[in-house]
């Protein structure tokens, strides 16, 4: 970081020493951000606006009063996307007034004056509010003031400068604003290794002269992630163009990205406001890299419809046609609606890096929308890798994380194969938390996992930490496994009470008074293993009570309640001869998808139930990716010697201790 970086970031840091008293930690970012985003748009403004001012009094003459479309035009070979048509600046505001009452009347004059495409900032900035507020604190003028002070002209501060300078300035506010740091922001050096393993692997294609890149994330909070996209590309080639293109659907967020990107020159108007599942601003767009952080686990019950729609009606046509995950977890629909956006392999190809909890790699049984979504990834063969990260990396939660790394441009020697990083030890301890962060990947071990993960690709690796497999070894076959039901048959209190209560029985209760009557002189008696057997005993129970012409449901229930599972019992068979299933027995078994089932149950059921078997017509695929299966490691127990001989030394101590208290 430059000293000129240091000075412009202490110096905008120290205007919310100002707020101290009338604001909240958590809100110095709503005032100190805009009014930052306000001084370096008028500082660029500065050299053209005699010449904005001249043509807009020109067009007022004219008559026209719409006259942004012309403004627009007018500053575009300027090099600039916006314009304010306001006489005013922030040191006239602030320099000819001290009535707070009449600042904040001119402050929202000027603001006005600007074309929509830096407008629209302001406006989700809720900038009016701010000003109202800071006024009734008597604070406008002093904070107002203090910006007016600051140069951050272009020729003082270059535009990647100015990106990294407003970047800090997000950072420190969303570090100091725990309770919302996570959701609309991610720590730096996660963000720095996503990057590197995205975008790693095409440090060729890098280097192509001229080379045109686009980069998308569709849950971009304050744009962190495509900021340090970009500055990986050009970092490799200054040449290159990278567009950068965002959703997001908190108001603040959007704001803070699209000022970024103004900020630096960049399309602010590829930063899109919205719920990317249920109003896609990209949708005709394909892009060569994607890469998200969205929400763990959101719930997507407000969305319901429009993707259920879209899933029945479009299939495979639209973003969610390989299925849908739980309402409660909405995690993979942003990987389906990100792998809808990437290029295809005829236009070049992409790649896509996304930051999951460990929900998505196993949730969900077989042919569940979870499972069907990753066979549908797999199958396809656009799951490069995972790399499993340490826990306590994130502001608002110390669970453990992934990251998911997609590609559908595969070199030949990575076809077929899916790497498995384990980076769960790759940390060190923070000097401070934040929040639930305590830990941080170092730039050292940040440089050893992209090492490692770009090597896996292309040839062995013998790392402990790196485990490479194919894509179906996720894949199984969940068998039902069957035994035969067999029964005795006896009337019991249990089976007389379930008849009572029987819902079908309460229908017609004289009709069920008297079956209990009949069946209650058979309670008690020796059970019965011949289902015949016991239909001759109830025949004559009912014949006894006079009960003729039960209806066949009424006749079912009754056989339910008589009907006892037992070992000893007699083997159950259907009309046409086929034994029948015992449900209460009933199995499931998740079979490789290489192994077959049959040899399966012949190895590992039959030797302890001979009398099982396979219905294979409940036979189902699923996928899972059990990471932490794969790498765990067995510890053994303590020795007992040891164990006993510290509860010995505990025990002397406890006994010192008492001694001492008796004393």
């Amino acid at each position: 970081m430059s000293s000129e970086h240091q000075r412009l970031a202490g110096f905008l840091w120290s205007v919310a020493d100002l707020l101290r008293g009338s604001y909240k930690q958590s809100e110095y970012g709503r005032v100190v951000l805009p009014f930052t985003v306000l001084r370096r748009l008028e500082c660029v403004l500065e050299p053209h606006k005699p010449a904005i001012i001249e043509k807009r009094d020109e067009l007022k003459a004219k008559g026209i009063e719409n006259q942004e479309r012309q403004l627009l035009s007018f500053v575009r070979p300027l090099g600039l996307s916006f314009f304010n048509e306001s006489s005013l600046s922030l040191t006239r505001i602030v320099g000819s007034e001290t009535d707070e009452h009449v600042i904040a009347r001119n402050l929202r004059t000027y603001v006005g004056g600007f074309s929509s495409t830096a407008a629209d900032i302001f406006e989700h900035y809720d900038f009016t509010n701010q000003i109202a507020r800071l006024e009734k604190s008597n604070l406008l003028y002093q904070v107002a003031g203090r910006f007016a002070e600051v140069d951050l002209s272009p020729e003082r501060v270059s535009n990647h400068q100015m990106g990294y300078l407003f970047e800090e300035l997000i950072r420190r506010f969303s570090e100091i604003s725990n309770e919302t740091a996570g959701e609309h922001f991610t720590p730096r050096e996660v963000i720095n290794l996503m990057v590197k393993l995205l975008l790693s692997p095409d440090e060729a294609e890098l280097f192509i002269p001229s080379k045109v890149f686009t980069v998308l994330d569709p849950a971009c909070g304050t744009g962190g992630m495509l900021t340090a996209a970009e500055d990986f590309i050009t970092e490799h080639n200054p040449n290159a163009t990278v567009k950068l293109f965002g959703q997001e659907m908190n108001p603040e967020s959007y704001a803070i990205s699209r000022s970024d990107m103004l900020i630096k020159g960049e399309t602010a108007d590829n930063i899109k406001l919205g719920n990317s599942f249920t109003d896609d601003r990209h949708a005709a767009q394909s892009f060569s890299y994607l890469l998200a952080n969205p929400p763990f686990g959101v719930d997507w019950k407000q969305a319901r419809g429009e993707v259920e729609a879209e899933h029945e009606n479009k299939g495979y046509r639209g973003r969610f046609g390989a299925g849908l995950p739980r309402i409660n977890d909405g995690s993979l629909l942003f990987l389906q609606h990100m792998i809808h956006h990437m290029r295809t392999p005829e236009e070049g190809g992409a790649r896509v890096a996304i930051v999951f909890n460990g929900s998505p790699l196993f949730t969900g049984g077989a042919e569940s929308g979870e499972s069907n979504i990753r066979r549908w990834i797999l199958e396809n063969d656009w799951l490069e890798g995972i790399v499993a990260l340490p826990d306590q990396l994130f502001y608002n939660t110390g669970i453990s994380t992934y990251f998911w790394i997609l590609s559908n441009k595969k070199d030949p020697a990575h076809k077929g194969r899916v790497i498995l990083l384990d980076a769960r030890e790759e940390w060190e301890k923070m000097r401070k938390s934040l929040g639930d962060k305590r830990k941080l990947i170092p730039d050292d071990r940040i440089a050893e996992l992209q090492k490692l993960y770009v090597n896996a690709l292309s040839e062995a690796e013998s790392d402990p930490r790196v485990k490479v497999f194919r894509p179906r070894d996720f894949g199984y076959r969940r068998i039902t496994v069957e035994r035969p039901l067999r029964l005795r048959f006896e009337v019991t209190e249990e089976a007389l009470a379930e008849l009572e209560a029987n819902k079908t029985l309460a229908k017609d209760t004289d009709l069920r008074d008297k079956i209990l009557a009949a069946l209650r002189p058979l309670a008690g008696r020796e059970p019965i293993y011949g289902r015949a057997d016991f239909d001759a005993t109830l025949k004559a129970a009912y014949a006894d009570a006079g009960l003729t012409g039960i209806p066949t449901s009424v006749t079912k229930q009754v056989w339910n309640a008589v009907s006892v599972s037992d070992p000893e019992g007699e083997l159950q068979k259907d009309k046409k001869g086929n034994v029948l299933p015992d449900p209460d027995l009933r199995d499931y078994e998740n079979v490789p998808l290489d192994e077959d089932i049959h040899a399966y149950l012949e190895r590992e059921v039959l030797p302890h139930v001979p009398d099982a078997w396979i219905d294979e017509s409940k036979t189902k695929v699923g996928y899972e990716i059990p990471f932490t299966r794969y790498f765990y490691k067995y510890t053994p127990p303590r020795p007992l010697e040891e164990i006993d001989a510290e509860l010995k030394e505990l025990e002397g101590e406890i006994q010192k201790l008492l001694g001492e208290v008796t004393e």
